[in-house]
């Protein structure tokens, strides 16, 4: 099976600051890789890496291969045709992810139309918007036409990140990017937007690396996973074994703090 991504030895820094420190990941077709740890392990840079979208005055060393294109080194112009074709990104909180002064609909119509150009398919806007129609529907959001037409602040969190995810969608990526996007949602829409992406992943044949720190969760979702302490790795195997059998004192750690959680609210979320 061909990677999709391939990180080997992946170094964020800082000035003199290492934030990441030689991280290495592969992620091959259909695989769903978790990625996990607490604020301010690495996770989210080590997916801004992946993009080629890190932040002003941080660098990038080692080699990061994305669907046979190398991230690290490589002109912005260059890594736009990968991103949304190879890989897509859905973040923690759609409300500053989405423009708030642009309609859903026209928002997704952006990258709808992108493929439709690359594929040398029309770009007429009947067919456009029956696509965007499409992937509403697609992340079973109500009333799509209602949607499409509003703005981001005039819908629920829930919808919100659905919409996200159907921006994701949108230009048929092989690798999708979840940056703890249900953090900020309540445990019922939390468990909707889950159920949403476990299928959306099956049924598209996507890849998925799925960050988060809530063990719970990763653990519904992902098949391996990766705990990142101080930008560096300290454990990695599948989910179930990880979690069931930590070996380091780190992973037992959040372990325990899980399940002393989960105790405290009488909610046994563990797959």
């Amino acid at each position: 099976m061909s990677a999709v991504l391939d990180i080997e030895k992946l170094t964020v820094r800082a000035g003199e600051t290492v934030l990441v420190s030689g991280l290495d990941l592969t992620i091959g077709e259909n695989a769903r890789v978790g990625l996990i740890g607490e604020s301010g392990s690495g996770k989210s840079l080590t997916a801004l890496a992946v993009i080629g979208l890190l932040p002003p005055g941080l660098s990038a060393e080692g080699s990061v291969v994305l669907n046979g294109t190398q991230v690290i080194g490589a002109r912005d112009g260059d890594l736009v045709l990968q991103r949304g074709r190879t890989v897509a990104t859905v973040f923690q909180e759609p409300l500053t992810a989405l423009d708030p002064l642009m309609k859903m609909g026209r928002q997704i119509a952006q990258p709808v139309t992108r493929r439709r150009r690359r594929a040398g398919e029309t770009t007429a806007r009947a067919d456009v918007e029956a696509d965007v129609r499409r992937l509403l529907m697609r992340v079973a959001l109500p009333d799509p036409d209602r949607i499409a037409n509003a703005y981001p602040f005039e819908v629920s969190g829930g919808q919100r990140q659905r919409v996200a995810i159907a921006m994701a969608l949108a230009c048929q990526p092989k690798l999708l990017i979840a940056d703890e996007p249900t953090t900020a949602l309540d445990v019922t829409t939390q468990a909707e937007v889950l159920d949403l992406l476990a299928g959306l992943v099956r049924e598209e044949g996507m890849a998925l690396l799925f960050i988060g720190h809530d063990l719970p969760v990763v653990a519904q979702i992902v098949d391996d996973v990766t705990v990142m302490r101080r930008g560096e790795v300290v454990e990695r195997g599948p989910v179930g074994q990880v979690l069931a059998e930590p070996e380091h004192d780190y992973t037992r750690t959040l372990v325990a703090a899980a399940d002393a959680f989960d105790r405290a609210l009488g909610d046994a979320r563990w797959v």
